[in-house]
């Protein structure tokens, strides 16, 4: 377990204006065990946190800095793909601080390391005892977290032999905050769109973490990745050969996500509303013939972003794993 500087973790938020950022704050201002140090936004430096997040008004009265401190415990990294690689080779971190970084880059084990700092892969259910005595985190991609947990239990017993067949649709936050003509509220309202088709970036980091169970896993991943027209959430349906029966499959999965608080199996239909606004994934198991077919449900800015985030620092810190993130689910 990592010392503390003060009962309490310090923790220092780069990037704290866009969605990830704000999902951040939101989490930790009512974190049992975190005192947030700063909030760095070069945009909105001297405006207050809840200007920007709206909903945060009377919840809290920071606001965001321009200057960065190295008094804290743990460092956020809630910047674009590639800024979080820039932000470290810009500024001198201490060791002594752990940083969790909520870019893609440093996911994959050849960019693992930067400046003698190496980070481990942030999925609890694959590596949970390596994140408890890590030096810094690289937390995962959101459809990347939803699809291993559809298939990590089929990997960890050498049953994937067959391609695979993937369908996922994620919601608009899932872009980021940036415009961009498919963010508009006009094109995307109403309508459905593929994107990035068999070439989506986070098949790689799929892949690394599939072959660290099943070695010489070379099966195809055929993903074909949607813009949903809903803000947040991400359903997965997923298919590939196995001989296994329902209930062997079922009692597989039920086995190797027991201890895991935020995964949870069924055979039972699920739906999206159960597990927006929580840290939570939902997996349905269902067999068709000679075919698995599974279903992963899970909100891409929490169990596939900020809340991972934060379940990451609390097994950094020897925290329960739950918290800060017992979050309520929307419902209706």
């Amino acid at each position: 377990m990592t010392e503390l500087k003060s009962n309490k973790v310090r923790a220092g938020i780069i990037g704290g204006a866009g969605y990830t950022g704000g999902e951040m704050l939101r989490i930790l201002i009512n974190h049992p065990h975190v005192e947030i140090a700063f909030v760095h936004s070069n945009s909105n430096s001297g405006n207050y946190v809840y200007q920007v997040h709206t909903d945060l008004f009377g919840d809290t009265d920071l606001k965001f800095a321009a200057e960065l401190s190295t008094d804290i415990d743990v460092l956020f990294l809630c910047v674009g793909h590639g800024d979080a690689k820039k932000f470290l080779e810009a500024n001198v971190i201490p060791d002594s601080v752990k940083i969790i970084d909520l870019s893609q880059d440093f996911r994959l084990n050849q960019n693992s390391t930067l400046n003698g700092k190496s980070f481990v892969y942030g999925l609890p259910e694959l590596n949970r005892e390596a994140i408890k005595t890590a030096s810094n985190i690289a937390n995962p991609g959101c459809f990347a977290t939803c699809l291993q947990l559809g298939l990590l239990p089929l990997a960890s017993k050498g049953l994937l032999n067959n391609e695979v067949h993937v369908t996922a649709t994620t919601g608009s936050t899932g872009a980021g905050q940036s415009l961009s003509p498919t963010s508009h509220f006009t094109w995307r309202n109403d309508n459905l769109s593929v994107y990035k088709a068999f070439s989506h970036q986070h098949l790689n980091e799929i892949g690394q973490s599939l072959r660290q169970l099943q070695a010489g896993f070379d099966k195809a991943i055929n993903f074909i990745p949607y813009r949903g027209d809903f803000t947040r959430g991400i359903i997965a349906s997923i298919y590939t050969e196995s001989d296994l029966s329902e209930e062997e499959a079922l009692a597989l999965y039920q086995s190797c996500y027991d201890g895991h608080p935020f995964t949870h199996v069924t055979n039972r239909n699920i739906d999206l509303k159960q597990i927006v606004n929580t840290n939570k994934c939902f997996i349905q198991v269902k067999k068709h013939d000679n075919k698995i077919f599974i279903i992963s449900i899970m909100d891409n800015l929490l169990k596939g972003a900020s809340g991972q985030a934060v379940q990451n620092m609390n097994l950094l810190f020897g925290l329960d794993e739950r918290a800060g993130l017992r979050l309520k689910a929307i419902g209706f």
